[in-house]
């Protein structure tokens, strides 16, 4: 596997997991342009290219889609990796309000993305793979979760219905399920009482046992499916494995 020459994107790319592959990618001779709300640490994560960008705003993700292909070439991976967790609220006292919102970011973000990425490759005649960053959430609900857990089942979707509808432009389409990840939102997860989210005690058991995955776990993954030899799963939803150490 050889990242040197291969341009990826990664939203939500300053903090979390999307910081953390973004420099992975970009240590290991991608070339690398992240976007975020707070504009991504270039020079300290080696990024190419780092704008500030709300994935909301088709507009403005479309235009930093077309400014990476213009700068930097258009990219091989496209990871669509922003997300927000909130609202964590029982179903009864969840407004349309918060709903609409949380999906604007987790799957409008998503679709944005997705739409921005194909215009490139069109614009360019050039296929490429794209990553939607999913969560086992998407399989079964958790109470508190209802939000969350809708939008990453919808992103499973879109995932699957775009492979199905673009095989001339995406050699792939993942939804992936990172696994755990020890981030800013563990720490909000682990922080909820079980009046509010009955499950956290599961998660603060995974803290305390170190039960995680690394960002470069997950980027080293990626890019193994995306470029390496060896076999890849099948577009649609496919699971990291949990981090041998």
């Amino acid at each position: 596997m050889q990242l040197a020459g291969r341009v990826i994107v990664v939203t939500g790319a300053s903090r979390g997991l999307g910081k953390g592959m973004a420099a992975w990618f970009a240590a290991n001779g991608a070339t690398v342009a992240g976007c975020a709300r707070t504009e991504p640490d270039v020079q300290g994560d080696g990024l190419a290219l780092g704008a500030a960008v709300d994935v909301t705003d088709h507009d403005a993700v479309a235009g930093f889609g077309r400014q990476v292909a213009e700068r930097l070439g258009p990219p091989d991976l496209w990871i669509n990796n922003a997300g927000i967790l909130e609202p964590v609220v029982a179903q009864r006292s969840l407004t349309g309000a918060e709903l609409a919102h949380h999906f604007a970011v987790n799957v409008g973000g998503v679709l944005n993305g997705t739409q921005a990425y194909l215009s490139v490759l069109d614009a360019h005649d050039r296929t490429g793979v794209l990553a939607n960053i999913s969560s086992g959430a998407s399989l079964a609900g958790r109470a508190g979760w209802s939000a969350y857990c809708a939008g990453k089942a919808a992103v499973d979707r879109l995932t699957e219905t775009i492979a199905l509808e673009e095989p001339g432009r995406l050699r792939a389409a993942w939804s992936v399920a990172p696994g755990l990840v020890d981030t800013a939102m563990q720490e909000m997860i682990r922080g909820f009482d079980e009046d509010r989210f009955p499950s956290v005690q599961w998660f603060r058991e995974r803290k305390a046992t170190g039960a995680f995955n690394e960002p470069w776990w997950v980027a080293q993954h990626l890019a193994e499916w995306a470029f390496g030899d060896g076999e890849a799963p099948p577009s649609g939803f496919a699971r990291i494995p949990e981090q041998t150490r």
